[in-house]
């Protein structure tokens, strides 16, 4: 069983939230989240890699203090034939995806990507329209166009149809963080 966190007397807790990212690039953007919102984020990445499951995330979070409010998310790209069925597999998660990669959510801040495209001509799109831009780097500019333009980034990823390409739903956890800051 987890350790669980004794609530402070006459205060309400933030929830923490663990994240399980499957490469460098989602663990950049949680991070930058994390700093953003202030809010308490366990970011666990490429140490489960694909081979993430719910035994892998219960001893994970044995190690680590929790509360009832806690959230789990799964923060994966989808690309990979049955690795939607692996994760949707995992009880007691939100599934945050993107397909074909997570550069489609960036890209989805500066225009609308409504035709299947692959990862390689998402980095070259955003590579065009940020030039500082590299898979494991963020750059202040696109920190910049990440905050600025959030809003139509999540307008636009609403509008694809979910888990095809393309698709994501990376605009979920911001929610979530948004929602509990103004708590």
């Amino acid at each position: 069983m987890s350790r669980r966190r004794p609530a402070p007397k006459g205060k309400r807790m933030k929830p923490t939230f663990f994240v399980f990212c499957e490469g460098k690039t989602e663990e950049l953007y949680v991070k930058f989240l994390k700093s953003k919102y202030r809010i308490p984020i366990e970011i666990d990445t490429q140490v489960a890699k694909n081979g993430i499951n719910a035994n892998y995330i219960k001893q994970y979070k044995k190690q680590k203090f929790t509360h009832k409010n806690d959230k789990t998310f799964l923060f994966y790209d989808i690309d990979a034939p049955k690795m939607l069925e692996k994760l949707q597999a995992i009880d007691n998660t939100v599934l945050l995806y993107s397909n074909p990669c997570i550069e489609l959510w960036f890209l989805l801040h500066l225009k609308e990507q409504k035709a299947n495209i692959s990862c390689n001509d998402c980095y070259k799109e955003l590579k065009k329209r940020i030039k500082t831009y590299k898979k494991t780097y963020f750059s202040e500019e696109l920190k910049d166009q990440l905050s600025v333009k959030y809003q139509k980034a999540a307008n636009r990823a609403k509008k694809l149809s979910h888990f095809s390409n393309p698709s994501t739903n990376v605009w979920l956890l911001i929610e979530e963080l948004k929602n509990v800051k103004n708590r």
